[in-house]
């Protein structure tokens, strides 16, 4: 998770650390131990997750392009004119490619290998090996649940532990928006 969180938030990071000049060096109170032993990992805020499933979840939902996703993320902006930033979270490289598309947003992303064209979700992961196969489903779930915002598609088994895990953490009333809405959990 470090790896993909630095290398998709760690230059703005440092830029901040570093902007804000000469640090004082002092001890910290109990009160302030205490409060950064449970400090979450920094992501620039506000952030929108989006996750985009295609490919053979086809058979099962109606899957809807980018462009359905990205409707629905400039209805918040509306309502939130600062957001500008997206967690993408997607197994197709066409979504991806299509991203760079909106200038007006930032995109954040693991870098993996993705999936072109409907190959199963067995054969993708599969293809990715055992430990990235592992490891880049769970950085993806852990950043989508740390967003302030999140869309993706009702009678996806993966948005429904995303949205779950949210509430869990204090997001319930962040919402969640969906491109069906011929489905439920």
């Amino acid at each position: 998770m470090n790896v993909a969180r630095h290398s998709a938030f760690g230059k703005g990071a440092a830029e901040i650390v570093l902007s804000a000049g000469v640090w004082i060096k002092k001890k910290r109170s109990e009160i302030e131990e205490s409060m950064w032993l449970s400090h979450k990992p920094w992501i620039p805020r506000p952030m929108l997750s989006v996750h985009v499933r295609m490919g053979d979840k086809a058979c099962e939902i109606r899957v809807a392009p980018l462009e359905e996703y990205m409707r629905l993320a400039d209805r918040i902006r509306e309502r939130f004119p600062k957001l500008n930033r997206i967690w993408l979270s997607t197994e197709m490289k066409e979504v991806v490619d299509i991203s760079k598309e909106y200038g007006q947003w930032r995109f954040y992303y693991v870098e993996v290998a993705r999936q072109v064209g409907n190959n199963l979700m067995a054969e993708y992961e599969a293809s990715l090996e055992r430990e990235m196969s592992t490891n880049y489903p769970l950085v993806k779930f852990l950043m989508a649940s740390e967003a302030d915002f999140f869309i993706g598609a009702l009678g996806s088994t993966w948005c429904f532990l995303i949205d779950a895990m949210r509430n869990t953490g204090g997001k319930l009333m962040s919402g969640f928006l969906s491109v069906n809405k011929d489905r439920f959990w």
